[in-house]
């Protein structure tokens, strides 16, 4: 056979070969066998590294890390009874896929998440608002944050007034006139009575929202306007007579039509006698105000005995009274994250040492005093003279 093709491609300059015989062509034939095995693993490199063959798949990326603060320093205009405890907001951690990676409350929540690189979205809102509600203002925030490989970031959640409000001021003469009436806050398919003493601000979703007298079995609609977050509408309800007919007069007060004003828990120091929290900083921000003197700081007590050398905070079967470790949240307990806060002997120590009052724990407290860089191994606030503990909200 070879002897015929080699013939055939150069019929005027060949060589005869001989037929081979049975014995070499099996031996040759084995050659050739392993010489292609010896060459496979090389062609199947070649072929993975082409784009005609697939490609190789990618190495492991290195995780990163993801933290999350509540700058509380935006909170709007409202009374205090209004906000709720930071803690128990809700904190939502979700991926750029929307798998959820965290869905509770702030104070619960993990110091940091340990995710793939890639883009996250962290919101937090203080409660679930679905329909006109009365002393129920709504704030947070939603940030998306890039995490890249082998990086920590932090994300700062900044809330604001994410409902509206709206404020009636009754006048004496307007029950006189319907004492039958009654008037509600409409929106949508809901809607809320307001009584004629009602003082408080009715709180309702961005939108259009009504002013309705029900009056003799009919609804009559006062008003209607279209709010936007952190807008209040305050709104005179009086009766004008004409003819000696009553009739509903409503006057829009523009002094008072606001975008809920901010007051500051991060700047100068309030005394804590005149019914509100002081205005301070948090743990978080220790690390700006170092050797600073009267300061005040808050945060919530997660434990105490930082005597030891272990990186957590004790937080059971406590036995030092001189001390206890302030976090952002209470679920924090790395030594390192807290702020340990010295209890001098007298009234600050025998209301806050948890040897005593091991039901603090998890509690908001507001301590005035001096910061310091190390203090049990940690940053610190010596020489405390003042504190707030955060009053229950209702």
């Amino acid at each position: 056979m070879l002897f015929h093709i080699l013939r055939k491609k150069n019929d005027k300059k060949f060589c005869c070969l001989p037929p081979m015989g049975s014995a070499k062509r099996t031996y040759l034939g084995r050659m050739k066998t392993l010489k292609w095995m010896a060459l496979l693993p090389f062609l199947l490199a070649g072929a993975s590294a082409c784009d005609d063959f697939g490609l190789a798949p990618d190495p492991q990326k290195e995780q990163g890390e993801l933290r999350w603060t509540l700058d509380e320093s935006l909170f709007t205009k409202a009374s205090s009874s209004e906000i709720p405890d930071t803690n128990d907001f809700l904190l939502t951690i979700q991926d750029a896929q929307g798998k959820i990676l965290y869905d509770g409350t702030y104070g619960d929540s993990p110091e940091y998440l340990t995710v793939d690189p890639g883009s996250y979205t962290v919101s937090v809102k203080s409660i679930s608002f679905q329909a006109p509600a009365f002393s129920r203002p709504q704030y947070g925030d939603e940030q998306v944050v890039v995490i890249p490989a082998g990086e920590k970031v932090s994300v700062t959640l900044r809330c604001t007034l994410l409902n509206a409000g709206i404020k009636l001021n009754i006048s004496s003469a307007f029950p006189v006139a319907f004492p039958d009436g009654v008037l509600f806050v409409k929106q949508e398919d809901t809607r809320l009575k307001y009584l004629y003493k009602e003082t408080r601000i009715a709180y309702i979703k961005p939108g259009s929202t009504s002013v309705i007298l029900y009056n003799e079995g009919k609804d009559e609609i006062l008003l209607t306007r279209t709010l936007e977050a952190r807008q209040v509408l305050n709104l005179g309800i009086n009766v004008a007579v004409n003819d000696g007919q009553s009739s509903v007069n409503v006057v829009l007060d523009t002094s008072k039509v606001w975008t809920a004003e901010q007051y500051i828990i991060g700047g100068d120091n309030i005394p804590p006698d005149d019914g509100r929290e002081p205005q301070a900083i948090s743990v978080g921000d220790v690390s700006q105000h170092i050797d600073e003197k009267g300061v005040w700081v808050y945060g919530y007590i997660v434990g105490g005995d930082l005597t030891s050398n272990g990186k957590t905070v004790k937080t059971s079967e406590l036995t030092k009274a001189t001390h206890l470790a302030l976090a952002d949240r209470s679920s924090i307990t790395n030594k390192a994250s807290c702020l340990a806060v010295e209890l001098p002997k007298g009234k600050i120590r025998d209301a806050l040492n948890l040897v005593d009052h091991p039901n603090l724990i998890g509690k908001r407290v507001y301590v005035k005093g001096d910061l310091v860089a190390g203090y049990f191994g940690t940053r610190g606030l010596k020489n405390t003279n003042d504190f707030v503990l955060k009053k229950t909200t209702e």
